[in-house]
């Protein structure tokens, strides 16, 4: 933590909470049903902190996307990128693997964009930016990989993970960490 008050704001203690509480709540109930009252009572902390924090419920939505958005992006930074296809592949693992939590719900990025349907929305924003952010190390990774058309060959495993995403939640496959694996695999020797 630096100096700054804002900087401040942002890291402390009562801000975590309120986003730890929000997290939970948000990821296994759904943000629109989950009420700014109750993530205050459960966060432990007064109105005016959490206000404080966060001057709307949209704001503090938009911090619980970004921070998922940290999270896959800290999970992405910790394989090694020296093999592309290999590389590729384990981050559909990671599909896989996200799976298998306790109270896999879906992804978090697709259940708030369907309970956040306007493309202009705030929240629909820092969606799409962290799927852009997905989508370029795909291209990365395809372009290092030798894809022919890596744009098209992103756009066609972003199709296949979100599928698998939905999938995975709405019937849990037995086999899904082979699925995965054959379907990315599929397509990267295809593509």
């Amino acid at each position: 933590m630096t100096g700054t008050g804002i900087e401040q704001r942002r890291d402390s203690p009562a801000r975590g909470r309120v986003l730890g509480t929000a997290t939970a709540l948000f990821y296994a109930e759904g943000i629109h049903a989950v009420g700014i009252d109750r993530i205050i009572a459960e966060a432990g902390v007064a109105k005016a902190t959490f206000y404080h924090h966060f001057p709307a419920k949209e704001e503090l939505v938009c911090a619980y996307v970004r921070e998922q958005s940290r999270i896959g992006r800290a999970a992405v930074a910790t394989i090694d990128t020296a093999d592309p296809r290999a590389a590729l592949l384990a981050v559909f693992d990671q599909i896989a693997d996200a799976a298998e939590f306790p109270g896999y719900r879906g992804c978090p990025f697709i259940n708030a964009a369907a309970e956040y349907p306007d493309p202009a929305s705030p929240v629909r924003q820092a969606i799409e930016e962290h799927r852009r952010w997905k989508r370029d190390l795909l291209v990365d990774l395809l372009r290092r990989d030798g894809a022919a058309d890596p744009g098209r060959t992103a756009d066609i495993l972003t199709v296949l993970g979100d599928g698998l995403l939905v999938t995975s939640h709405l019937n849990k496959p037995p086999n899904l960490r082979r699925l995965v694996r054959d379907a990315t695999t599929a397509v990267l020797n295809g593509g």
